[in-house]
């Protein structure tokens, strides 16, 4: 750690680098920062740079506001859009309390105590998030109707498209920050785009999808742009999603993967599945924590509404993907429920502890589903055992609520703020008058 200080100071001071931003989110995924100056960074490190707690969504009453911020150097990286003279540097942070433990209320720390629990029984856990949005010519505002910045679809190429020089330069911007990209394309969508990260563990690829929206946003809006991650902007048109591919490694060896075995998946692999399914309801909240992440997840279009797995079945809420039999490597699951506004270390950290429930408790998996299940009729579905994921954020959170693995996993002051947070949202949601019922009821009677 010693030597991550010096390597930020030296970095700093040979980079001609003026302001440093600590950069943390609080429970429902929102970046914050604060500047601080060169000079008060080893202060910063030593000892941590005192916030008002209390103002920050969940972190604290407002009568033990004290908190600390103390940058992880591993994190540095300077900010390519604030230009290489009198520079900006950034580093992701974790909060403490005064005494200098870990923050309850802290997302950060929340998946952190899952990686480290799972690296107690030897494992390592990896993400590679593929990463959905729309943008537009236009933000939002009252009345206005939503202008996408081109009208192409899925693999399009854009002929001097704005989508494309955008996608470059936001791919310049995060592989100067050290955050490898994998693949990007033009999504289905009119103005929607998918740029996908290359995998990390889990908590350094949380760490990359806060700064990849912070620089999507950054570029659109140096573009006369405005970028989105919102699950569902248009009614008509596919939603957002994070479909993540999430594996395991023991001793360097990949635990999902046994030779031979159907899709080339371990039994460790079929478990982690089965606890995903079985817990899928519990955990939807955080997955897709928005009242507008519903209308992705029942709006078909390829979004998944029911709790199902399958192999080459891209409706299904857990898939397992080709891998390659002479690459171990390879063998992982992909989820595809959640959405591009989750807070990812929360996400994270329910995922993989419903995975990780299953493994400890052996579960079984049922079997797979290989039939788009939209086209199947609910008797259909009723006699293959498959259950529907919530059909909105109400009833996600009244399973959430009694969800005993979510209250351990995220612990009992996240667990309470968010709970308090998002039926909070549903209520205002509900207080609404929406044109639709204008349309259907002004008249009636």
């Amino acid at each position: 750690m010693e030597r991550h200080h010096d390597a930020v100071l030296r970095t700093v001071a040979e980079k001609d680098v003026r302001f440093i931003r600590l950069w943390f989110c609080d429970v429902v995924g929102t970046l914050k920062s604060i500047a601080i100056s060169p000079e008060d960074l080893e202060t910063a490190f030593d000892e941590g740079i005192g916030i008002d707690g209390s103002t920050i969504e969940g972190f604290t009453r407002a009568y033990e506001s004290d908190m600390l911020l103390r940058p992880d150097p591993a994190t540095f990286q300077t900010l390519p859009w604030r230009g290489e003279v009198e520079g900006t540097g950034r580093m992701m942070c974790d909060v403490l309390t005064p005494d200098g433990e870990p923050a309850a209320s802290d997302p950060r720390r929340v998946l952190r105590s899952v990686s480290e629990r799972a690296a107690d029984k030897g494992l390592d856990l990896f993400a590679h998030p593929e990463i959905e949005f729309y943008l537009f010519k236009e933000g939002y505002e009252p009345g206005r109707t939503l202008t996408p910045v081109d009208t192409a679809g899925y693999f399009d190429h854009v002929h001097k498209g704005q989508g494309q020089d955008f996608r470059r330069t936001v791919i310049q911007y995060l592989e100067q920050m050290n955050i490898q990209v994998e693949f990007s394309h033009h999504e289905n969508g009119p103005g929607q785009n998918e740029i996908d990260l290359r995998y990390a563990d889990a908590l350094t690829t949380a760490d990359n999808i806060l700064s990849f929206r912070t620089v999507v946003k950054e570029v659109a809006l140096g573009m006369d742009q405005v970028a989105t991650f919102m699950p569902k902007p248009m009614i008509e048109h596919p939603g957002s999603g994070m479909h993540t591919h999430l594996s395991m490694f023991q001793g360097g060896r990949n635990a999902f993967h046994e030779p031979g075995a159907e899709f080339g998946l371990s039994r460790t692999g079929r478990q982690f599945i089965a606890g995903l399914l079985r817990h899928a309801a519990e955990y939807c909240a955080v997955t897709n924590q928005f009242v507008n992440s519903y209308k992705r997840l029942w709006g078909a279009q390829e979004a998944p509404s029911f709790i199902t797995w399958g192999h080459n079945n891209r409706s299904a809420l857990v898939r397992v993907p080709f891998h390659k039999p002479t690459k171990g490597t390879s063998s992982r699951v992909e989820f595809r429920g959640t959405d591009s506004a989750c807070n990812p270390y929360l996400a994270f950290a329910v995922l993989f502890a419903a995975g990780l429930k299953g493994v400890e408790e052996e579960y079984e998996l049922p079997e797979g589903a290989e039939d788009t299940v939209w086209e199947l009729t609910d008797r259909e579905r009723r006699t293959m055992g498959i259950e529907p994921l919530p059909t909105d954020l109400y009833r996600a959170l009244e399973v959430f609520e009694s969800s005993e693995l979510m209250a351990e996993t995220l612990g009992e002051q996240v667990f309470e703020f968010f709970l308090r947070n998002k039926h909070d949202e549903w209520r205002r949601y509900r207080e609404q008058v929406t044109s639709r019922e204008f349309e259907t009821s002004f008249f009636a009677g």
